[in-house]
């Protein structure tokens, strides 16, 4: 038996519930540090875990919703999105796959300092993640597929995301304004130094007439 089948056998995929996963990953993972440095970890893949990231953040094990918050939050610490556009829990041992609807976490708090250029954007996500805006973490507008609606993603680390709460949203709005961006006005927002446009000035005023 080779060592990846022990792994697949003994490890995340093994487990048929919650407190075991959660063992095995507060082992591997330094539980409690914050996220884990999963970028720099390579293990092998050892399948898929029935495990799924709904779109308003809730996490799901076994068809079954994950109330433990602390739990969540240590699943967190072990996300990565690779270049294959999956999302996987990764130990420096193994990597599982798992489903993510749409973003894997949500921006569900806003606070604003400054104005104009020294404007500074902070976020909190619903797994307790501090995230300010900025170059190093911008903010992208999606349209929403068949309507004129939009929604606003935050890069929190790696390729990860946090898809921006309904209500956060409308706290970004109320603090837009008119940008000339790339020779275009745009409306748009800032956050220590950097300029995210929301939509052209022309189609704002379209979509307000």
């Amino acid at each position: 038996m080779n060592d990846q089948s022990t792994v697949r056998k003994s490890g995340l995929t093994a487990v048929r519930d919650a407190g075991g996963l959660e063992a095995l990953i507060s082992r591997a993972a330094r539980a409690g540090k914050g996220a884990a440095p999963v970028e720099r970890w390579n293990p092998p893949f050892c399948g898929d875990l029935d495990m799924e990231i709904k779109a308003d953040g809730t996490w799901f094990y076994l068809g079954t919703p994950i109330g433990r918050m602390p739990l969540v939050q240590l699943f967190s610490s072990v996300l990565r999105k690779d270049e294959d556009g999956r999302t996987y829990l990764v130990t420096p041992v193994e990597k599982v796959g798992i489903r993510v609807e749409d973003a894997p976490f949500v921006a569900v708090e806003m606070a604003v300092e400054g104005k104009g250029c020294e404007q500074k954007l902070t976020f909190r996500t619903n797994v307790g993640d501090v995230v300010e805006a900025g170059p190093d973490h911008p903010i992208r507008f999606v349209d929403k597929e068949g309507t004129d609606g939009l929604k606003p993603y935050l890069h929190v680390r790696g390729r990860l995301e946090a898809l921006v709460a309904r209500s956060v949203m409308y706290e970004l709005v109320e603090i837009g304004e008119e940008i000339e961006v790339d020779g275009r006005i745009m409306f748009a927002i800032r956050s220590r130094g950097a300029v995210f446009s929301i939509m052209s000035a022309d189609r704002l005023k379209h979509l307000s007439a």
